[in-house]
């Protein structure tokens, strides 16, 4: 067996202590650490927060070499048990490495635990201690390690199959908000660290909703024992990253409900979304998987072209869940719908690049995005969303099938087999469904046009509208008073003018020169402040206005051609309600 033990050594100085005890090394042992996590798909470095790595055996030093930037060889005879020692820096505030203060401390294993060379398959035992700080002596644990000694939400020792199962249960210690529920027969809890005012009855009535019906979508009993929710509540934050029966989560306190009867407004839903996504990647991508990821490879990048299936399909069933689920309405999910589509029809990207590029190329485009990226990528979460809609009204109209049916297909034949997918597994179960071949389906993954869903939405009774945005607050749905003109550009206010932080490629402020980074002071010989796209409204479409900015400490002027605003913002509106229960029957 493997044991670990970790301790949250210095709060203030955000350090984890780690003791690795190797009671039967190989000669010349070597230790790795992940270069990557399951489901962030780029290259982090965690070892880059490793500090004063030393190893010794019956109290005398044991020789490390540094093989490459994650991956170290002991200097042992193969015979004699190994303690290695060191710390690791934890400030990263996301879901995706390690983070510790005197608030509360959060880890991934991949982020602080050493993989022990040719022995991941063996048993490994943590033992995780309550910080000796006074001042913290009132903090709890959260994890859904198996717990072999201690109370519960108690600091003590764990015990995982393997490194690989190791690592797929990240720990929360703090003074967190716990509530309980059972979906199906299943306990689920709720922890929320941060400052928040949740009320914790209504959240946990909601999700218990979401989760049965995920599990009732299966038709299987759930693929865990026991699942754990795990937040961390911001000022403003948003994030999610999925394990086999807990999630990391990270979200704005104006995204939590405060009474029992609180309006699910926007910043609520997309939270219940995103619990619904993580949720959702117990069956797809945690056990349903390519083949790619069996096992994973978390050395150096690992490249497949399925990511529009496993986060496209998942992005899709996170909103549509929450409306089976009775926690929104039709209207709602529209707008929901809305957003997604626009989200895809604002970037010019989605004209470069296809859902198969968008996924191989998820490790350097996708997760390294920059201020190009809308006029460079499409998103495979968002067009990939797109495209599972697609398929399932398809299914639904040729068929009377669903997505529904093909996902219990995967479920049975992939996820319960731990059998991973082909790349044209998921078109072999659409055309099986279909009773014909799908290939002029799938063909849409491979090109850069845009999806035939206006035509199909139609046939459910849903009337599929491009209009201008109303504003850079406007990110689709309903029925706002769309803008007349745009500056083809997002932008923040700061004191002297507007700061660039986007251009949109052929938008007017392309046109005039500006770039991302701007600094916009000046339009028509007056001082520009956050209103300037309201001020814009009062030209008429045609001639142009002189802008003045700086670049760096460099003056420049430019041209703005008045353009009429782009049609990039979708509106879905109900027009028939007898065609759309043939999709949305909830």
């Amino acid at each position: 067996m493997i044991h670990y033990q970790i301790d949250a050594c210095d709060p203030k100085a955000h350090l984890f202590s780690v003791t690795l005890l190797l009671s039967q090394p190989a000669k010349n042992q070597r230790l790795t650490l992940p270069a990557w996590i399951p489901g962030s798909y780029m290259v982090r470095d965690f070892a880059r927060n490793l500090i004063g790595l030393s190893a010794s055996t019956a109290g005398h030093k044991v020789g490390i070499t540094q093989l490459d930037k994650q991956t170290w060889q002991l200097d042992c005879n193969g015979t004699a048990p190994v303690s290695i020692k060191y710390q690791v820096y934890a400030f990263d505030l996301s879901v995706r490495s390690a983070h510790l203060d005197m608030t509360h401390g959060f880890f991934n294993g991949s982020s602080v635990f050493l993989a022990v060379e040719g022995q991941e398959q063996l048993p490994h035992r943590v033992s995780i201690s309550a910080p000796k700080d006074s001042a913290l002596a009132h903090w709890r644990l959260a994890t859904t390690l198996p717990r072999s000694s201690g109370e519960a939400w108690g600091f003590g020792e764990f015990e995982a199959e393997s490194y690989d199962a190791l690592i797929d249960h990240p720990v929360e210690m703090g003074d967190f908000t716990l509530a309980s529920f059972e979906a199906r027969g299943v306990p689920h809890h709720v922890v929320l660290s941060g400052r928040h005012r949740c009320h914790m009855d209504r959240l946990c009535q909601d999700l218990k909703a979401i989760c049965e019906t995920q599990i009732d979508m299966f038709a299987t009993p759930a693929p865990f024992s026991e699942y754990l929710f795990m937040t961390t509540v911001l000022d403003n934050g948003f994030g999610g990253l999925e394990h086999r029966s807990s999630t990391a989560l990270v979200c704005s306190r104006k995204d939590l409900p405060l009474t029992q009867d609180a309006e699910v407004n926007r910043d609520y839903r997309v939270y219940l979304s995103l619990c619904s996504h993580e949720y959702f990647h117990s069956w797809n991508v945690k056990r349903i998987k390519p083949k790619r990821f069996l096992p994973y490879e978390l050395a150096a990048e690992s490249y497949t072209r399925q990511l529009w299936a496993y986060e496209g399909i998942t992005s899709y069933y996170d909103d549509l869940l929450t409306l089976r689920a009775g926690r929104v309405d039709v209207s709602q999910y529209l707008d929901m719908l809305s957003e997604t589509m626009t989200r895809v029809y604002r970037g010019t990207g989605r004209f470069k690049q296809s859902l198969l590029d968008s996924s191989f190329n998820a490790w350097t485009k996708f997760y390294k995005q920059d201020e190009n990226a809308q006029n460079a990528i499409v998103s495979y979460y968002t067009k990939g969303a797109l495209f599972a809609l697609m398929l399932d009204l398809v299914l639904r109209r040729d068929a009377g099938k669903s997505l529904d049916d093909v996902m219990r297909l995967l479920w049975q034949r992939h996820g319960l087999t731990a059998i991973g997918t082909d790349d044209d597994t998921h078109q072999q179960l659409v055309s099986e469904l279909l009773g014909r071949d799908a290939a002029e389906l799938f063909a849409w993954l491979d090109n850069t046009e845009d999806l035939p869903l206006a035509e199909l939405l139609a046939e459910f009774g849903v009337r599929m509208e491009l209009r201008a945005a109303s504003g850079q607050s406007d990110n689709g749905g309903g029925k706002p008073t769309p803008l007349k003109l745009s500056l083809g550009a997002k932008y923040k206010a700061e004191g002297l003018g507007v700061r660039i932080q986007t251009v949109a490629e052929g938008g007017a402020a392309h046109s005039a020169g500006l770039s991302a980074g701007d600094l916009l002071i000046a339009a028509d010989g007056l001082q520009v402040n956050g209103n300037f796209e309201s001020l814009l409204q009062g030209f008429e479409p045609g001639g142009e206005i002189t802008l003045h900015w700086f670049r760096r400490d460099e003056l420049m002027t430019g041209s703005l051609p008045l353009r009429s605003a782009p049609l990039d913002t979708v509106s879905l509106h109900l027009e028939d309600e007898s065609k759309i229960k043939a999709w949305l029957d909830c």
